[in-house]
């Protein structure tokens, strides 16, 4: 066992190292830089034998990890904000293709005008992808998230690339003790990589050609099969590495103090520790209420959140980020799923933190005690969305 002090940044290229990552493309963006900093330093000390590839762009280097992967590498690479709408387009490519690749994204909001801080707006505009996206809560389940995102991409099942998320800064550029697991140990956990095909030489593979309609549907129906697998996946790998490892997050999603709990507060992120302070603060007066963390936005786990939410009084969403004319993503994807048994609980969708805006504890208790209080007083209702501006201005 190897307890570091490390950034979240950090703690991803340490996973990556330890994931014997073969191949890395790295181009820079704040608050994403160090990860391929740390990671190059690793390359060029020695430390980690992997090719490091230096591209003109974001595009570029999901362009380059891709072809590593394709060609049977096990590759990385890592963005964030402006860079991953600009890798856009290779995303869909590597979904289609059907090619294990693990990134990092570190959250940040898009401009204009221009902002180097926390938002879940480029992260959750890339749901449609065919990616398996996830968020991590702090440093430690970074790393472990990363290393688990190899065995999850790589299975017989699944065959689909995976983003890391972590929270710009509140956890990329903020040290905590990290366990970063011996070499052997992560050796004897995860196998060498494997996916359905390799293209060289001689392989002839042709991947990416034109097809006809009813193809192109059946390939399209094939990820959605291969997502709806990797909840499966997903949840055996947690458990597995809780296992070997002493350490599970809850699978697809983490449920915190949810079992008695009469309310729950859904979110994904950093904030998410906060939001535990604040519902232990809020119990001691009174107030009954849970966390639902959702730990993966893609596959969204559509059984558990109806496990969890039902009986429930009430479950109040908290986005970091908003479709414009709708509301927030994860209050959308959320209520449209407790809508499918009938009338769900009373629902509300509270937008905060929005470009960084900081959202301590304190401002969770009083969103919370919001919510129950105006349900304990109206009844049922939905309300899609409320902006809270926190105290500190």
């Amino acid at each position: 066992m190897s307890v570091l002090t490390l950034t979240g940044n950090y703690a991803v290229a340490w996973a990556v190292k330890r994931a014997r990552v073969q191949v890395v493309a790295a181009y820079p963006i704040t608050p994403q830089t160090t990860i391929v900093e740390k990671i190059s330093q690793m390359v060029e000390n020695g430390e980690m034998n992997a090719k490091l590839i230096r591209v003109e762009s974001e595009h570029s280097a999901l362009a380059a990890t891709f072809g590593a992967a394709i060609g049977g590498a096990r590759a990385f690479t890592a963005t964030a904000s402006h860079g991953l709408l600009y890798m856009h387009e290779v995303l869909w490519w590597t979904a289609g293709a059907r090619v294990p690749v693990v990134m990092a994204v570190v959250t940040r909001a898009i401009g204009p005008p221009w902002n180097i801080w926390t938002d879940h707006s480029d992260i959750m505009d890339q749901r449609d992808t065919g990616w398996i996206i996830s968020m991590a809560e702090d440093n430690q389940e970074a790393f472990d998230l990363t290393l688990q995102a190899f065995r999850i991409t790589e299975d017989d099942d699944v065959n689909l690339p995976m983003i890391v998320g972590l929270d710009a800064f509140i956890l990329s550029h903020t040290y905590a003790p990290v366990d970063v697991l011996e070499q052997e140990d992560v050796d004897k956990w995860l196998p060498p990589r494997k996916q359905l095909y390799v293209i060289d030489s001689e392989n002839r593979y042709s991947m990416g050609n034109i097809a006809y309609p009813k193809d192109y549907m059946l390939m399209r129906y094939d990820i959605e099969r291969a997502m709806e697998r990797a909840k499966k996946i997903i949840e055996k790998v947690d458990r597995e590495y809780g296992e070997y490892f002493g350490r599970s997050y809850g699978g697809l999603i983490e449920c915190y103090k949810c079992s008695d709990a009469k309310y729950l507060v859904a979110l994904m992120g950093a904030w998410a520790g906060d939001a535990k302070e604040a519902v232990d603060k809020l119990r001691e007066n009174g107030y009954n209420v849970g966390i639902m963390r959702v730990r993966f936005i893609r596959p969204l786990a559509v059984e558990k959140i109806l496990e969890y939410a039902s009986g429930k009084k009430g479950v109040l969403v908290m986005d970091r980020s908003i479709s414009f004319g709708s509301a927030g993503p994860l209050f959308i994807e959320i209520s449209s799923v407790l809508s499918m048994n009938g009338k769900p609980p009373a629902m509300k969708g509270v937008l905060a933190g929005i470009g960084g805006v900081d959202v301590g504890y304190r401002d969770i208790m009083d969103i919370i005690s919001k919510f129950v209080d105006e349900v304990e007083e109206r009844g049922w209702f939905v309300k899609r969305q409320e902006w809270f501006f926190s105290h500190k201005r």
